[in-house]
């Protein structure tokens, strides 16, 4: 937040509660006392499979779950879905040797609702600085935040015509792009530019996914790369997209791996900044769930150029940090549920 605006407080509330599912008894085991250490969890329950856990769920009520993907019977991947709906808002962690950097099984979790994802080491390496980064993550998924201010600006119509959309994501990013991805018509022909916070090495299964929700080419971007109509670009994860103006002929994506304030590779910032440049008010930026700040000071621009700035709503995000950051710092012109932000877009179609 700037100056005199509130950040979000922590709440002491009840102390989360998880839910282990692993069919292996020695990782349920370590699992179990990495989550008792230090109090800061309880642990509820420990099943080996998903039947198991969705009977559990059905009477207990819980707020993370950490799961594996290799399981026999059901795998973890087609027992993701039934666990989001089952779980009633509990997060879910996937903790599996399956989350290898570049494995398609991590994005393909993350899309079907997972949280976040953790790679399992074996034998000795399930001790240490596993630990720590386990509860590391735990802690991060199942903070609990004070309703942040929202400052509006003046108003501003969220529907007006817009020639490119922007998206900038981090942690519960991917599932809340499947939302809004899915309600977006095919006849939809503008560019849609997407910076989620992933590894390089996820960059192409990112890609394959996000085709498959959008319903539309996708690929990763390249230097010099021409925004072409009804197609969709996603940053590498070692670079930004910066967009340039190439005259009558449209815009093109320069990459670049200067260092940014937020820290981010890539940024959504320099993405929406611009974008401003070239577009003005005829940009739609989305902000969807994520940790930290970035997409701030890209919104700010978006806003002071003209365009149209949405956000992700709280209660659908795993983490309102960057969203909420826009939302209340007063920039953002609306604040949605992924589905009703591609019905927005959607709505593009019929007014041309």
């Amino acid at each position: 937040m700037h100056g005199s605006h509130r950040q979000s407080r922590k709440i002491a509330r009840h102390v989360p509660r998880v839910l282990i599912v692993d069919d292996s008894a020695v990782a349920r085991a370590v699992l179990a006392r990495m989550t008792r250490e230090g109090g800061q969890f309880v642990l509820a329950g420990a099943v080996a499979d998903i039947p198991a856990a969705l009977a559990f769920l059905a009477g207990e009520r819980v707020d993370l779950i950490l799961l594996d993907l290799e399981m026999p019977g059901v795998d973890g991947l087609t027992g993701l879905p039934d666990l989001v709906a089952v779980g009633d808002g509990a997060r879910i962690l996937v903790v599996s040797s399956n989350c290898e950097q570049g494995a398609a099984a991590t994005v393909q979790a993350l899309a079907l609702g997972a949280a976040d994802t953790l790679v399992k080491p074996g034998g000795a390496g399930f001790v240490g600085p596993f630990a720590e980064v386990l509860r590391d993550r735990m802690m991060r998924l199942t903070e609990r935040t004070m309703p942040q201010e929202c400052l509006p600006l003046a108003p501003h119509p969220a529907n007006a015509p817009f020639d490119v959309v922007a998206i900038g994501a981090s942690t519960g990013g991917i599932h809340a792009l499947s939302g809004v991805l899915r309600a977006v018509p095919k006849a939809f022909d503008r560019p849609i530019l997407i910076t989620q916070h992933l590894p390089a090495s996820f960059s192409p299964y990112f890609a394959a996914q996000m085709a498959v929700l959008g319903n539309r080419p996708c690929e990763v971007a390249t230097d010099r790369l021409r925004l072409m109509p009804g197609r969709i670009v996603v940053a590498p994860g070692d670079a930004h997209i910066v967009a340039v103006s190439i005259g009558e002929s449209g815009c093109a994506v320069r990459l670049s791996e200067e260092p940014v304030p937020n820290g981010n590779m890539p940024s959504v910032d320099p993405m929406l900044s611009s974008l401003a440049q070239v577009y003005g008010p005829r940009m739609l930026a989305i902000i969807l769930s994520g940790m930290g700040r970035d997409g701030l000071e890209g919104a700010i621009a978006v806003r002071r150029a003209g365009g149209t700035v949405v956000v992700q709503d709280e209660a659908s995000s795993v983490v309102w940090g960057m969203p909420g950051a826009v939302a209340g710092a007063g920039y953002a012109d609306a604040v949605m549920a992924p589905d009703a932000i591609g019905e927005l877009i959607a709505a593009q179609v019929q007014r041309r």
